[in-house]
């Protein structure tokens, strides 16, 4: 994406200002939030981007992750697991997903749908 500028704006040394970018990607802008806040809150041990899909690497077809795998895994101080699927404003949680944060939920972990840091701190428990 180019930026484009204001007709007429300029900045501070007199040279055409460009627009601030729109982020033509929100899911991985909630991911950026999501992960500051997870990785500053205290009741948080430690977390981390888990990527999954699959690559063709020479003549090999490589699958990493898992069907359903949380956009973040980690682990809370108390040593509980934590899964948080990010989504988008408008994104929507798929069937395998849903289920994959239930068995965390239910096995005692903590595993839910962020979308921002409120999300986070609200399933955290704190006052943001």
């Amino acid at each position: 994406m180019t930026e484009k500028s204001f007709p007429g704006a300029t900045d501070l040394f007199g040279m055409e200002a460009p627009t601030k970018r729109t982020n033509d990607r929100p899911e991985a802008a909630a991911l950026v939030e999501v992960l500051m806040a997870l990785r500053a809150s205290p009741l948080v041990a430690w977390v981390e981007r888990m990527n999954t899909g699959a690559a063709r690497v020479g003549n090999r077809f490589i699958k990493f992750g898992f069907t359903g795998c949380p956009d973040v895994l980690g682990q809370l101080t108390d040593g509980r697991l934590l899964g948080v699927e990010v989504k988008a404003p408008k994104g929507k949680l798929r069937p395998e997903q849903a289920f994959m944060l239930a068995r965390i939920n239910e096995a005692g972990g903590l595993g839910f749908i962020a979308r921002n840091c409120r999300d986070v701190f609200a399933a955290l428990g704190q006052a943001p």
